[in-house]
């Protein structure tokens, strides 16, 4: 019989109450016919009554007999229905059990149905307990009572509470830490009547391998960052908060002349003040001396017979001090030899004014001194940009490593701890990176690398520009910023100027609290006044000239982030352009820094956008190639794309095999160093790549080259770029931008 034409308990209740009615109507039947009698006393008649009664009997019999077939049939379905079930659940108890993970079921009232004996070795508390009707939220009350989860002894309530809505949700994994040192994994999902079933897994062993791993990758990244600080040529040292050496480089065992003994002497920062008093006799011990807070001092210093500039940070929150020293001999001797040589030219000069004829003989050997050294000042300024290029791309390629390996270590699960110390690591890189940018500009400035583009500017779509970059900034910080809409049309060099005004509105929203920042645009007879004010602490008359020196900083904010150089670099650049500042400025109302710009006439041949096409539609995991002669940069950048989900090839040069093999196996993207080995360049390395794929495949190059020609080049190949040190944000907008929302 099929399970759909089975009788239901129902069923049978109404065939069982049809019989009894049958069986009335028989007994009531027979027991008419026994006394009824022919009043007429016709024979014929009680004969065919008889008959009729007979039939009538055999009818209900059959259909009485019909019945109780059928309720047998019945009885003996439902007795074997009952066996099966017993014996599915014999199987389902034996399957559950078998299985290593814990297991419970509960049902729509959030009572424990079915558990296995594994489930009950997570939670010992429960062993010995009447589990026939107990609700999930008092077995999570026993747990906690228990104090056997690690979050229950912190705080009971939270733990309880957190762990009654994660079973409510049941639409996630979550891990739960026990004080016994184990770790359990727990799933949990909805039923389809309401009810919620959980696995319990044991991940202890899981969770030591993954602790173990990260404390690998973490030494290796130490050891990254000791390399890195050992390139260094000055000496660097490192103190905690216990005034216990963190971590010291090459640099201070070459210039302090430390052997085994002198090293163990600077394990703590009083043996580092004794050494250099009494070994070296320092003549400056204030330089040396421990800090709480405030900002980096430098203080020139004579050590061993040499000079030193000490440079002394306090680490604030909870960082310690940090000390380098800067062996500046040489330049104090060269200063010197420059002095005396002046000294000496004077007194010949002197000397030789006495004689006409030997005044007009020196004048013109002077002369010929001056095309000289006007000559090898030239020669000297342009090995001074050479060196600059030379200098941030060596400096900027370790910088450039280590925060690709922080970046790619930060987005790893890691202990509270850990993830401070990367975050810090972090922190700490940035301020390098920035310190290091405006340290090459303004060396750039003053070497006359740069030179001005002059052209005639519309304001507009730099101020838009400006908008754009500064208004999440500002929206941050609470303040409201304005900038108009302006036709107005300028002289100047398009990169100068808006580097001007965005170390304005920097400064602008970083010093103010409260209130808003604004630019305005008065045209003039003598030029455009392009003005940024702020609703800031506002700034004295006396400091007014002061705060466009380098790292010059008031002490009123001195507790905001910043390396004193914005001001500095907008004066270069505004003296190179002949732009005139002005700054208008009272204490508590604020301040307006203005430049004054030429004005030219508005052009009508504007261009169209010549920017790159973004390519739409591509998303999910991409297929990279990443080029760079430095192994270092190629770990850093390979872990940080893995940890985006992309696949990542790395090679050292286009014609390496790992190169020819992720061409032939399809890629999605190149991202390339710009200086790779034999001389060969990033750009010519994509245009190689790409000729051999035969398809023009998405591209980006990355540099520490900050000069014109780097740029130009990489502007006629068509080839997008990034400064090194690459930040990640950055690299992933990009290639956001040219892939798709894949990125």
């Amino acid at each position: 019989m099929a399970e759909a034409d089975r009788p239901t308990a129902e069923d049978l209740n109404t065939l069982a109450e049809r019989i009894r009615q049958l069986e009335k109507i028989n007994e009531a039947l027979i027991d008419r016919v026994e006394r009824s009698s022919d009043v007429q006393g016709g024979a014929f008649s009680m004969f065919e009554a008889a008959i009729a009664l007979e039939a009538m009997v055999r009818d209900r019999t059959a259909a009485l007999e019909q019945a109780l077939s059928s309720l047998n049939e019945a009885n003996a379905e439902m007795a074997e229905a009952h066996r099966d079930a017993d014996a599915a659940r014999v199987r389902l108890r034996d399957a559950i059990e078998s299985l290593p993970d814990g297991f419970a079921l509960f049902d729509a009232d959030d009572r424990l149905l079915l558990h296995n004996e594994a489930y009950l070795g997570f939670w010992p508390a429960l062993r010995g307990r009447d589990l026939s009707s107990v609700t999930f939220g008092e077995i999570a009350e026993m747990a906690a009572q228990s104090g056997l989860p690690v979050g229950s002894l912190v705080s009971r309530e939270r733990w309880l509470a957190d762990r009654l809505s994660q079973h409510a949700k049941a639409d996630r994994v979550h891990v739960q830490a026990l004080a016994d040192g184990r770790w359990v994994q727990i799933n949990e999902l909805k039923t389809s009547e309401g009810g919620r079933v959980g696995i319990y897994t044991d991940v202890t062993e899981v969770k030591a391998e993954d602790a173990r791993e990260r404390a690998r990758e973490l030494a290796e990244r130490n050891l990254v960052l000791q390399a890195t600080l050992d390139t260094l040529s000055e000496g660097v040292c490192h103190y905690g908060l216990d005034r216990r050496l963190l971590v010291r480089n090459q640099g201070m065992v070459r210039l302090l002349g430390l052997d085994a003994r002198g090293s163990k002497r600077l394990e703590t920062h009083a043996g580092l003040l004794s050494y250099c008093r009494d070994r070296l006799g320092i003549d400056c011990t204030s330089a040396l001396e421990w800090r709480e807070t405030g900002e980096q001092v430098e203080t020139p210093c004579v050590l061993g017979g040499r000079h030193f500039i000490i440079r002394s940070t306090p680490l604030t929150p909870g960082g310690g001090m940090a000390f380098s020293f800067d062996d500046i001999t040489e330049r104090v001797q060269d200063r010197n030899a420059l002095r005396e040589a002046a000294e000496m030219l004077e007194r010949r000069v002197a000397e030789r004014t006495t004689a006409l004829q030997a005044e007009i003989a020196e004048r013109r050997e002077v002369e010929g001194q001056l095309r000289a050294a006007k000559t090898a000042a030239e020669h000297a300024n342009r090995d001074k940009t050479r060196f600059l290029a030379a200098a941030s791309h060596d400096l900027l390629q370790p910088l450039n490593a280590a925060r690709l390996f922080v970046s790619a270590l930060a987005e790893r699960r890691l202990a509270a701890p850990s993830r401070a110390l990367v975050r810090q690591t972090g922190v700490a890189l940035d301020s390098v990176e920035d310190l290091l940018e405006a340290l090459f500009e303004i060396s750039r400035l003053d070497a006359g690398a740069i030179t001005p583009a002059w052209s005639a500017i519309e304001l507009e779509p730099m101020l838009a520009a400006l908008r754009i970059e500064f208004a999440a900034v500002a929206r941050a910080e609470g303040l409201s910023l304005d900038i108009p809409v302006t036709d107005v049309w300028v002289r100047s060099d398009i990169r100068l100027l808006r580097r001007i005004l965005q170390n304005f509105l920097s400064n602008a929203i970083r010093y103010t609290a409260q209130g808003c920042v604004s630019i305005t645009i008065a045209a003039q007879e003598d030029g455009a006044r392009i003005t940024v004010r702020d609703t800031g602490p506002g700034i004295a008359p006396e400091h007014q000239e002061a705060i466009f020196e380098e790292f010059r900083r008031l002490e009123s904010t001195q507790r905001i982030p910043g390396k004193g150089l914005g001001l500095a670099i907008v004066r270069r650049a505004a003296t190179m352009l002949g732009h005139r500042l002005d700054v208008e400025s009272t204490p508590g109302q604020g301040s307006a820094f203005s430049v004054l710009v030429p004005l030219a006439e508005a052009r009508s041949d504007r261009g169209g956008d010549t920017s790159r096409p973004v390519r739409p539609g591509v998303t999910g995991t991409q297929s990279l190639l990443v080029i760079d002669n430095d192994p270092a940069i190629l770990a850093g950048m390979a872990a940080l794309l893995r940890n985006w989900g992309h696949q990542v090839a790395t090679a050292t040069g286009p014609l390496d095999t790992e190169a020819a093999e992720a061409i032939a196996a399809g890629i999605d993207m190149i991202i390339a160093d710009y200086h790779l080995d034999d001389g060969m360049r990033g750009d010519e390395a994509i245009a190689i790549l790409r000729k051999a794929a035969g398809r023009e495949i998405p591209a980006l190059v990355i540099t520490a080259d900050r000069s014109d020609e780097v740029k130009a080049a990489l502007a006629q190949a068509r080839v997008p770029m990034l400064n090194k040190p690459v930040k990640p944000a950055q690299l992933r907008a990009l290639m956001r931008n040219m892939l798709g929302n894949g990125a």
